[in-house]
């Protein structure tokens, strides 16, 4: 498999740490889609990452299709997202509302790189959204006394709220002040010190 696309973006690095903690080896390509894009148009023609290109050639695209896919090829018991309910749905929201922040941090930061003319309300609406989810995930995660989120084994709701707080951190420091979020805080710092996780890094890169 190639794992297509930077770790400074959190949806390209859960990939890689999904598969790192899986064990199924793979290529990295961290071709970037501002300066990288004709490199990436062959596998994906929206010249987004994270891609992933499977051993026969064919390209998976959207991290969350990405991950659904890896966890096909393992035992239930070892699938990061829960297989039976009411945990499946519970471990999904909590990783749609890490993926959504994530998102909205990304479109906050090219309106304020890419734009000459940056849009107050855009900029304030998005501020809101994001302060609004993080104390969404802090409440729920302050509520839960398990040492991951959803029990005693790491699992991609984990995962996305970390890669999540640490581009957040990077892309735009300063607008979120973390002592506000220790739940949150305490949850970054233990992923961040695991060996996949410091495997699977990379410091944000503005886009050129």
């Amino acid at each position: 498999m190639i794992l297509i696309g930077q770790y400074d973006s959190p949806f390209v690095r859960r990939i890689g740490i999904a598969l790192t903690l899986y064990g199924i080896p793979f290529e990295h390509k961290p071709w970037s889609v501002f300066g990288d894009a004709e490199k990436i148009a062959p596998f994906n023609p929206l010249t987004r990452v994270p891609t992933l290109v499977l051993d026969n050639g064919e390209s998976l695209i959207e991290s969350h299709s990405i991950l659904d896919y890896l966890d096909s090829l393992v035992s239930a018991e070892r699938a990061l997202f829960p297989r039976e309910e009411p945990a499946r749905h519970r471990a999904l929201k909590v990783a749609a509302l890490a993926t959504g922040l994530a998102e909205k941090a990304v479109s906050l930061f090219y309106e304020q790189r890419l734009h000459t003319q940056v849009s107050d309300v855009w900029v304030n609406r998005c501020r809101t959204q994001i302060n609004a989810t993080l104390t969404v995930l802090e409440t729920d995660r302050r509520a839960r006394t398990t040492e991951y989120w959803f029990g005693p084994s790491i699992g991609h709701a984990d995962i996305v709220v970390a890669t999540m707080l640490r581009f957040l951190n990077e892309a735009h420091a300063g607008l979120v002040t973390m002592s506000s979020f220790p739940a949150l805080r305490a949850h970054s710092a233990k992923l961040e010190a695991l060996p996949a996780f410091q495997s699977i890094k990379q410091e944000f890169i503005p886009p050129q």
